[in-house]
């Protein structure tokens, strides 16, 4: 594993957005595979020791990822994305909110638009996520919930993901 990768987490509450920049050390259509593939991120999208499961995945834009955290006791926290916009290997938008097992979004919970970019940097990709929230108190409430830590795992956990990719290629 290569430890000299970047990872950068910004929060700027003036704008009320978090800002994230974190290198993988695999070429940019593992990545981005396991950013749109519901099979894949089922493996990491979860800060172990919680699992992501998907419910219903339609990647394209107007599509949906209806999925669960769960948790290592069996509790559940669903969650919804909206796609908004998708150019392949290049980026993609989305509406993310926390949502019930129906796929009723939950309006007393943060919502956020997600903005990823890919980048090739030839054996490394760089991913780059802005999140902006309509106000600060939902951005607060976000940080407050283990976001930071929440998400660094999770990607600790794609890091080893790819890298066994890797081996059996």
């Amino acid at each position: 594993m290569n430890n000299n990768l970047a990872f950068d987490f910004s929060v700027n509450k003036e704008n009320n957005t978090i800002d994230v920049k974190r290198e993988f050390a695999v070429e940019l259509p593992l990545v981005w595979d396991a950013y749109t593939k519901s099979e894949i991120l089922d493996q990491w999208w979860a800060p172990k020791p919680w699992k992501a499961r998907t419910k219903t995945m339609d990647f394209r834009e107007g599509g949906r990822w209806h999925y669960a955290m769960v948790g290592p006791e069996g509790e559940e926290h669903w969650s919804l994305v909206n796609y908004k916009s998708i150019q392949t290997r290049k980026n993609f938008t989305g509406l993310d909110a926390f949502a019930d097992a129906e796929g009723n979004v939950n309006k007393d919970m943060p919502q956020s638009t997600w903005e990823i970019n890919f980048s090739d940097k030839g054996q490394v990709t760089l991913v780059e996520i802005c999140i902006s929230y309509d106000d600060l108190s939902q951005l607060e409430t976000t940080l407050q919930m283990g976001f930071k830590e929440g998400l660094s795992k999770a990607m600790e956990g794609l890091d080893e993901l790819l890298a066994s990719a890797v081996k059996s290629k």
